[in-house]
């Protein structure tokens, strides 16, 4: 019996011990927490946000218009063990998901975070369209080949910085701001390539450096069912004026709308904010247009924290909103455009009533 009893007790010794060892294995998780926000018409480490050159600017000492950000914690060279994945799957203010959300595996960290850098710079710059298109203040942005997808039909007959003059012999349309409209410059290019038949022949008349160049490509059926042939187009843009956005080490395309609105008011003699706190996320196109983000539940949090008043986010992201421990505590604006974002401003300024809010 004795015997007996020492083995028992051994075996569910080694079984605790195995479970709080458990406790301690990395795991493929990561945890999403609120994060920073910058108020993009205020300052950064004592300098601001926003600077312009080449017009006159204004600095407005009411309001805010707040970028909110998401903290991940983990990955594959910083693995989270599995208390720490639990005590945050019990937080009312944070989420779990699986690493390959953030870090396919395709990419190694180093490529996931020169993917985030370029994908902020890119949201600048269409912030930068997006604004000067709704100030109805022109410029120019010409499509330009950025690279060939290798192993598709362009691989080896188009060279990047190729400018497309041209999709089988019709002229496309250049983005001259000062408009709205999204079928030109780059997203003219994809809608003449696509609109035909996966398989048919695409004819580019190319500048290159100055010589004219007519390629003949075969289409492909592209990962949208559509003809593509594996040209990665982006305009390069030509604005009036020098916009600098300055906001550290943040990547992600998700200030876009805040950086539209930031510079607007940077541009604008009376404040846009018209002296309320606001914060908000979303994606931006060079046409205005406002995409949904992931984290909203977290950067809502963020926001109210801050003691931001206003939450704008785009009609897509709706969804998150209930998720969020701040769910109640912040008046969530919908968006589907930046002239919806610039009218919801106004219309908080003159009493708040009629906003567009998240069903």
């Amino acid at each position: 019996m004795l015997r007996r009893a020492m083995t028992l007790v051994v075996a569910l010794l080694l079984l605790v011990g195995l479970g709080i060892g458990s406790l301690f294995l990395p795991m493929p998780y990561l945890v999403a927490s609120p994060g920073a926000i910058v108020n993009t018409v205020g300052d950064l480490q004592g300098e601001p946000v926003i600077t312009i050159e080449g017009t006159e600017s204004y600095e407005h000492d009411d309001g805010t218009l707040s970028m909110v950000t998401v903290q991940y914690s983990g990955g594959p060279e910083h693995r989270l063990n599995l208390f720490t994945v639990v005590t945050a799957w019990l937080s009312p203010n944070d989420a779990v998901m699986p690493e390959e959300l953030l870090f396919p595996a395709d990419r190694t960290p180093e490529e996931v975070s020169e993917r985030q850098t370029l994908q902020m710079n890119d949201s600048q710059t269409d912030a930068t369209a997006a604004a000067l298109n709704e100030l109805d203040i022109t410029y120019e942005a010409v499509p330009v080949v950025a690279d060939a997808v290798e192993g598709m039909p362009a691989e080896g007959l188009v060279e990047p910085g190729d400018v497309v003059l041209s999709v089988d012999g019709q002229e496309v349309p250049v983005d001259t701001g000062g408009g709205k409209e999204s079928e030109v410059g780059s997203a003219a290019v994809v809608e003449m390539v696509g609109n035909r038949e996966p398989g048919d022949p695409v004819e580019l008349l190319l500048d290159r450096d100055g010589e004219t160049v007519e390629v003949e490509v075969t289409s492909e059926e592209g990962d949208q069912g559509t003809a593509a042939v594996g040209v990665l187009v982006a305009d390069d843009t030509d604005f009036p004026i020098d916009v600098d956005i300055s906001v550290g080490d943040i990547g992600g395309p998700s200030a876009g709308l805040m950086f539209a609105l930031g510079i607007m008011d940077r541009l604008s003699q009376e404040s846009v904010t018209g002296g309320a706190q606001v914060a908000g996320s979303g994606t931006i196109t060079s046409a205005g247009e406002v995409g949904g983000v992931s984290g909203i539940p977290q950067k809502m949090v963020s926001a109210q924290r801050a003691g931001a008043e206003y939450f704008f986010v785009a009609a897509e992201s709706c969804s998150q909103v209930s998720q969020s421990a701040a769910y109640g505590e912040l008046e969530v604006v919908s968006v589907e455009t930046l002239t919806d974002a610039v009218e919801a401003l106004e219309t908080i300024e003159a009493g708040g009533q009629d906003l567009p809010r998240c069903e």
